[in-house]
């Protein structure tokens, strides 16, 4: 585990990769997702480890926005919930996986909230719909009163 991220009060920990037929995982990071400081933590986790990749500035910013709403939307729906980030290769091309899961309430209407512009806290609504936009691919499961996972993957161009 890594110090610099234990002195700030959230919890990230390292992982054996897992097994996921589609992809190589060659390195994981999970963090548990309970208040804001977390939130933090893993956009500059998911930075720090897409930089290695070497991702260009503005991917860097793209994975880093999509990371903090998926937190931000753990935080606001699940109260609880974690955040694994993956450095991932498939056919020669590598790229960072962001797995987003918690146990909240579920969604009820995911074609809904994917279209924008819809939100239950009467903020702007861009969260789930604005990751979707952000990364080059995105998977959710959301099953109400279980909680909601979602899976997000940008590759380096």
């Amino acid at each position: 585990m890594d110090a610099e991220y234990n002195q700030i009060g959230a919890s990230t920990e390292l992982a054996q990769p897992s097994s996921d037929r589609r992809y190589r995982v060659f390195e994981e990071a999970r963090i548990t997702i309970e208040t804001d400081t977390d939130i933090v933590v893993a956009r500059q986790r998911g930075r720090e480890l897409a930089t290695r990749l070497g991702f260009s500035s503005s991917d860097l910013t793209l994975t880093a926005t999509a990371i903090s709403e998926l937190a931000r939307n753990i935080v606001q729906y699940a109260k609880r919930g974690e955040v694994t980030l993956r450095l991932i290769e498939r056919n020669g091309r590598e790229g960072i996986a962001v797995e987003a899961r918690d146990q909240g309430p579920g969604i009820a209407d995911i074609r809904r909230v994917l279209e924008g512009g819809y939100s239950t806290s009467r903020s702007l609504g861009l969260g789930l719909s604005g990751v979707k936009r952000l990364m080059d691919e995105f998977e959710i499961e959301s099953k109400v009163g279980q909680g909601t996972k979602v899976v997000a993957r940008k590759w380096r161009k």
